[in-house]
């Protein structure tokens, strides 16, 4: 059996969590977050703790039983905590600005680029190099995260454009004569 899977998930105060046939509901501070229910694994939960099981002795079952207390795992945290990216503008004139529920960005372009964020995602500029992206589903914000930076992925000769806060560019040497 998996082991991730054989973990059970403690429940912390203020998060509700509802099983039904067919979807996982878990509710907290943060918002509410949904989820279907793989048919290949039993979902329980008991006295504040939820319990995945494989629901027959296959190879699928196993890895997804491990799958799904990954995934809610992720949903408790997010309803509990949230979850944020972080991201650095480097270049000269690089600026971000978030107004609402959008964010716009000037980015070295002849225009500057609007990105209309999902509901449920909030993002905020401390400075007007670094964007923050928060959220309680970890799946969207990573999602949001990866599509900013896919604006203006860091170029490989100055590291110009948008990089994750943790992330290492490796700059490459330019031709020699």
């Amino acid at each position: 059996m998996s082991r991730v899977g054989k973990m059970p998930i403690a429940l912390p105060k203020g998060v509700d969590v509802s099983v039904t046939a067919d979807k996982i509901s878990v509710k907290g501070s943060m918002g509410t977050l949904v989820r279907p229910v793989n048919e290949l694994v039993t979902v329980k939960n008991e006295g504040g703790k939820v319990l995945f099981t494989p629901a027959n002795e296959s190879v699928a079952a196993d890895a997804m039983s491990g799958t799904m207390r990954a995934l809610v795992a992720n949903m408790v945290n997010g309803v509990s905590k949230g979850f944020e990216k972080k991201l650095n503008l480097v270049g000269v004139g690089f600026r971000a600005a978030a107004t609402g529920s959008k964010l716009n960005l000037q980015i070295g372009f002849s225009h500057p680029v609007a990105k209309e964020m999902p509901a449920g995602i909030t993002v905020t500029c401390p400075t007007q190099t670094e964007i923050v992206i928060k959220g309680s589903d970890r799946q969207v914000v990573g999602q949001i995260a990866a599509e900013v930076r896919a604006i203006r992925p860091p170029e490989p000769y100055k590291g110009k454009g948008i990089r994750y806060a943790d992330e290492k560019v490796t700059i490459k040497e330019t031709k020699k004569k």
